[in-house]
C-alpha cells in the first residue's frame, strides 16, 4: 500500500491542547487575584534576588518535609518573596530598609491584605538568614506545620443515589 508520508507533529503541533501565553493562558493562571502587571512585576523580582532570598530558595526548593514553596509570588497587587499555597504561608525576608520610614505601616497593610485572603505572613530579618540559615529554615518549616492544610470548599458531600453534578 501506498500512503503519504506525513512528519510528526513539530512544536506543539498535533491534537493536543496548546499551551502559552494569551488572555486566555493568564486566566487560568494559578495567582491569587494577581493582574498581569502583578505577574510581570513578580517575574522581574525573581532574577534580581537578594543574597538571603537566593540562600533561602536554594533550601525551600528542594521541599523540605514535603512542603512545595514559590518564589515572587504575585498575590492581589503584591509579590511576596515566598509562598507556601498549600499551607496559606506568606514569607518575606526583610532587610534594614523596612524598619525606616513609612515602610511598616506599608507592611502591616500588606499583612492586614494577605491575611484577608487567609495568608499568615511570617517576617524574617536578612540578618538572621545569612546568620542562621537552617534556623531560618526550620522556622519556616515549623510554621507551615502547625498551620492548617488549605483546600478549597467544596460543599457538602452528595448524599448517597444523588448524581455528582
Amino acid at each position: 500500500m501506498i500512503g503519504i508520508y506525513q512528519d510528526p507533529p513539530r512544536n506543539g503541533e498535533g491534537d493536543h491542547a496548546q499551551h502559552g501565553g494569551g488572555v486566555e493562558a493568564r486566566m487560568r493562571h494559578r495567582t491569587v487575584g494577581a493582574t498581569d502587571e502583578n505577574i510581570s512585576l513578580a517575574r522581574k523580582l525573581r532574577k534580581r534576588m537578594s543574597l538571603p532570598e537566593v540562600l533561602l530558595w536554594r533550601q525551600l526548593r528542594q521541599q523540605p518535609d514535603g512542603l512545595r514553596f514559590r518564589r515572587q509570588y504575585p498575590i492581589e497587587g503584591y509579590a511576596v518573596d515566598f509562598a507556601c499555597l498549600s499551607r496559606r504561608l506568606a514569607i518575606e525576608i526583610d532587610g534594614e530598609a523596612h524598619g525606616r520610614g513609612n515602610r511598616p505601616r506599608c507592611d502591616a497593610k500588606r499583612d492586614s491584605v494577605l491575611a484577608e485572603l487567609g495568608f499568615y505572613t511570617l517576617r524574617l530579618a536578612a540578618r538572621d538568614v545569612l546568620n542562621n540559615l537552617d534556623g531560618a529554615l526550620a522556622l519556616i518549616i515549623r510554621h507551615c506545620v502547625s498551620r492548617p492544610l488549605h483546600q478549597p470548599a467544596a460543599g457538602p458531600p452528595p448524599r448517597s443515589g444523588e448524581d455528582l453534578r
